[in-house]
């Protein structure tokens, strides 16, 4: 290891409160072209048992290490090349921790265009600069400045030559990497940032038509609307800070305590260098941090909510009636049975009061009898209110029970438009493909909210004013790390769920449909590997997350990997067990075998880690079982509540919808989902609501207030 990734090592192991060897094995096993999940899955030992979502910033963070290694061999380089290359800057550039210090470093020897001071100096006016800022207390600057008197080179006067040397000072001051890295800290500790009203039109952003906060104190959801007010022009933004303060430090730093005369030039060319160069530039610089420290806040809870989403427990073996309302349009309806198959659709108008709600219910009603339906997922978009109301209705009527569920419907558009949608369903118009995706949705959130852009699923804020880039990649893992989680069978996984599992790409999960089309259900995990361009690293990332639930080899439905074949049988055979009873199910005391086990010396025996044996032994006992139905169930309804019927104190079960930097918003059975602001989610200080809750749990809370006018629920979870 040469001594820059020692460092980076070091630095990593710091920053992550890590032991070393957890950040060398994790660094090592990632530079080996593994994947996230297969490294936190598979290499506990090697990591200390790391977790996916550290192992992820962990990776993050090495890619922003090198990066800013690469920033600083560049940066020498480049200085080098102009001969100006000193051993302290080279110290200054190998000591610079952040990519903001490299570039407040090598400012002065970046190419310029041409600026006022370029041009001075092009005058022949640098040495003047130089007399000026030594301050020389016997020194005659207007005396001294006759002499670069150049009729040819525009300076006709000492007063010209003066001022085109105050320029060259100016500039040096605005370049000089330790009195911005100052006057930026002081911005940030001192500043305010201030919004105005751009315009004279209402808007959303009244709040922040004349507004004002600390820097340091500014809230990341503020920073991001105030963002977004400013680039629709509803908004002027500016930093301000005490140009005094800034001033006064310069002048300490740059002028002696026994002021000569050229020191007035040295103050005038400090005022000029603040306010001109180096205020915007700071400025800019901090707009700029805020607005990636909120980003990056506010992608870590989108990311926390698609997780909740994602992992939501699928509603199985029910026949579902998907339900997408709608008003001119009518509501679209597509029935599923309990493998997502079409049993049948239509097309109900019931929303409006011009519609025949009796011949919408009378539609409905048979294909409820005809298909044996048992669950309505209604959509929570355009015509919801309306939709659920009538649903609500309709199932009173009915001689047997029937429930509802509210769908996120976030996202169902963009699938049943897209060319997977077409692909899948080219029967169906846009319109009943987004319908079966709401039924399906309820079945299972993560098979089918795999098929659409994370972006386009909405349980985040501001998503669409975020670097893109940065939003996508991080959701992507979100996506990844719960496919893997759950596992996916292989037999009847999409393109798009196979295309998440860890080492498989989009067209190797093409590959695994088409070889499951021409050859029919794979009988074991060895099969993958006729699979065309799934090699045998690929197969070493994916295999422990596939499953096969009736397949030749029982571990084939855990989540043993079968490079661990050998030790589970032997665990297996010391507990009295064989593969022909994992496969019959006859387990029933099996995990108290397991448990009056010494793992410890096994593992030794079997010359394998301790932390995978007790995986190995997890697994086994919890063969083919779904992780997510290990959490609270999501709320099925068969009558719905009004806003008219909420009372103060009312204690109610809720749905958490979304999570935000200010709160929680809450499903409570009413059209308009009420808010729980961080203040009221627990007794005790949270930083974040995310601290506490997820996106699909399942809470109790009491009604604080109900604006019925302004649709607005103020919920609390204290003391329920």
């Amino acid at each position: 290891m040469d001594n820059t990734e020692n460092n980076i090592i070091n630095t990593l192991t710091e920053q992550f409160s890590l032991k070393r060897s957890q950040v060398e094995g994790a660094v090592r096993l990632i530079d080996d072209g593994n994947t996230i999940p297969f490294i936190a899955r598979y290499r506990k030992e090697a990591t200390g048992s790391l977790s996916d979502e550290i192992l992820r910033e962990l990776y993050e963070k090495l890619n922003y290490l090198r990066n800013l290694e690469s920033k600083k061999q560049e940066t020498i380089r480049l200085i080098d090349e102009q001969g100006l290359l000193t051993d302290d800057i080279r110290t200054s550039i190998e000591n610079a921790s952040t990519l903001s210090e490299i570039e407040d470093i090598y400012r002065p020897f970046r190419p310029k265009r041409r600026t006022r001071a370029t041009i001075a100096r092009e005058k022949g006016l640098e040495p003047l600069a130089e007399i000026i800022l030594e301050q020389n207390y016997n020194d005659n600057i207007d005396s001294i400045a006759l002499d670069f008197i150049d009729i040819e080179k525009d300076v006709s006067s000492s007063e010209d030559a003066i001022a085109g040397a105050m320029d060259i000072i100016a500039e040096n001051i605005s370049d000089n990497a330790e009195y911005r890295k100052n006057i930026r800290a002081i911005t940030i500790d001192n500043g305010l940032l201030i919004s105005k009203a751009a315009t004279e039109e209402d808007s959303v952003y009244r709040l922040y038509y004349d507004f004002s906060e600390p820097i340091k104190k500014l809230a990341n959801h503020r920073i991001l609307a105030i963002n977004r007010g400013e680039k629709e022009s509803f908004l002027s933004v500016k930093i301000d800070v005490d140009e005094n303060r800034i001033n006064n430090y310069l002048v300490r730093a740059l002028t002696p305590k026994r002021q000569a005369p050229s020191t007035q030039y040295v103050c005038e060319a400090i005022a000029d260098s603040y306010k001109r160069l180096i205020a915007p530039s700071i400025s800019t610089e901090i707009r700029n941090m805020l607005t990636e420290n909120a980003e990056t806040a506010s992608i870590k809870v989108f990311s926390q909510n698609l997780s909740g989403l994602l992992l939501q427990p699928p509603i199985k073996d029910r026949t579902v009636m998907g339900f997408d309302p709608g008003y001119r349009t009518g509501c679209k309806v597509a029935v599923v049975d309990e493998t997502g198959k079409v049993l049948d659709t239509n097309v109900v108008y019931c929303t409006l009061d011009i519609h025949d709600k009796a011949k919408a219910k009378k539609i409905l009603t048979d294909m409820i009898e005809k298909n044996g339906v048992q669950l309505i997922s209604i959509g929570n978009g355009t015509a919801s209110k309306e939709s659920e109301i009538f649903i609500s209705e309709l199932l009173k009527e009915l001689d047997r029970e029937v429930f509802y569920i509210m769908t996120n419907e976030a996202g169902a558009s963009v699938y049943s438009a897209s060319k997977l949608a077409a692909e899948e369903f080219p029967q169906y118009d846009v319109a009943l493909r987004s319908a079966v995706s709401i039924a399906r949705r309820a079945q299972d959130p993560l098979a089918e909210l795999v098929k659409i852009d994370p972006k386009s699923i909405g349980v985040g804020q501001y998503q669409h004013d975020m670097n893109q880039k940065h939003l996508g990649e991080a959701l992507e893992g979100v996506v990844e790390s719960c496919v893997n989680n759950v596992g996916v069978d292989l037999n009847t996984a999409s393109p798009s769920l196979l295309s998440y599992v860890a080492g498989i790409n989009k067209t190797v999960s093409k590959n695994i449909i088409t070889y499951r089309e021409e050859n029919g259900k794979f009988t074991s995990r060895k099969e993958l590997l006729k699979v065309p361009k799934l090699g045998a690293k690929a197969f070493e990332q994916c295999a422990g997350f596939m499953r096969i639930t009736d397949g030749t080899e029982p571990l084939d439905n855990t989540s043993v990997h079968p490079e661990s074949y050998t030790a589970a049988l032997k665990l297996l055979s010391l507990a009295d067990y064989s593969k022909e009873d994992i496969k019959n199910g006859n387990t029933s005391d099996l995990k108290e075998r397991i448990s009056a086990m010494n793992l410890s010396e096994i593992a030794h025996t079997l010359e394998i880690g301790e932390i995978t044996l007790r995986d190995i032994a997890d697994s086994i006992i919890k063969k083919g079982r779904d992780p997510r139905e290990e959490l609270p169930q999501p709320v099925l309804r068969n009558d719905i509540l009004s806003m008219e019927d909420l009372k103060p104190d009312m204690v109610l079960e809720g749905t958490v919808r979304n999570v935000i930097d200010f709160g929680a918003f809450v499903d409570i059975g009413v059209h308009q989902d009420g808010l729980v602001h961080i203040s009221q989610i627990c007794d005790r200080y949270i930083k974040h609501p995310t601290d506490v809750l997820s996106v699909g749990d399942i809470v109790k809370v009491r009604i604080l207030e109900v604006d019925v006018k302004k649709k607005r629920i103020s919920l609390s979870m204290k003391e329920v």
